[in-house]
């Protein structure tokens, strides 16, 4: 699973698409988790970066104290199988904007925490899926997304089984393109080159949300 991130750099002036649209700017997420409004890109607006809430809020819920399960991943195997990603895989889709995520390494006595990015160290995206829901009581309106994630890849597999689905730039054009087929979709959601990769071990410290602080990003 993927259930922490980061997204330091600025998007505005860090990621090709994001140079777009200059209205949104980022607070620095050292240590990005579930519930805060993170920056993304959709495939309903792909002009602009929105700000959206990690942990998925399906249209259909009645209301938030029922929902027991918001989900922060979905699984790209399984996303063609599921009704309620499956539509969103055909009409709801976006971009979550990263420059690193964190995994955490079992062994017998503890876990060690790493931080997994690309090797030029520059902004790059997940594959994610959004919705939006709307409170009939109030008419508050809230747009959320989930993060996709697939098996790890070579680099990641000795720190964990899964890791989130990163999108190259051509895949990025695919993703937010609204005339592909759903096979078209699905047949980009890979484990990303390990080539392209590195990770090295950080602090404790991005163990709690609460430490969104540079020193997170620190290698042991």
């Amino acid at each position: 699973m993927c259930g922490r991130y980061s997204v330091v750099k600025k998007v505005s002036n860090g990621h090709r698409l994001a140079l777009k649209d200059t209205s949104v700017t980022n607070d620095p997420a050292y240590n990005a988790a579930p519930s805060q409004r993170l920056p993304v890109i959709t495939n309903e607006h792909p002009e602009k970066v929105q700000l959206y809430q990690w942990g998925l809020i399906p249209f259909w819920a009645k209301d938030l104290k029922s929902l027991r399960n918001k989900p922060i991943n979905a699984r790209a195997e399984t996303l063609a199988e599921k009704q309620s990603f499956k539509k969103l895989l055909q009409s709801k889709r976006c971009l979550v904007l990263a420059d690193g995520f964190y995994e955490w390494q079992m062994s017998d006595s503890h876990k060690t925490p790493y931080r997994i990015l690309l090797k030029s160290e520059e902004l790059f995206t997940f594959a994610g899926l959004w919705d939006e829901w709307v409170d009939k009581s109030t008419g508050e309106i809230k747009h959320t997304y989930t993060i996709i994630t697939t098996e790890a890849n070579e680099l990641v597999k000795p720190i964990h089984e899964r890791m989130p689905v990163i999108l190259s730039p051509e895949a990025e054009e695919v993703w937010l393109n609204n005339h592909q087929k759903q096979f078209e979709y699905i047949d980009l959601l890979k484990p990303y080159d390990p080539g392209l990769m590195k990770a090295y071990p950080v602090s404790p410290l991005v163990n709690s949300p609460i430490n969104n602080v540079p020193e997170v990003l620190n290698s042991l």
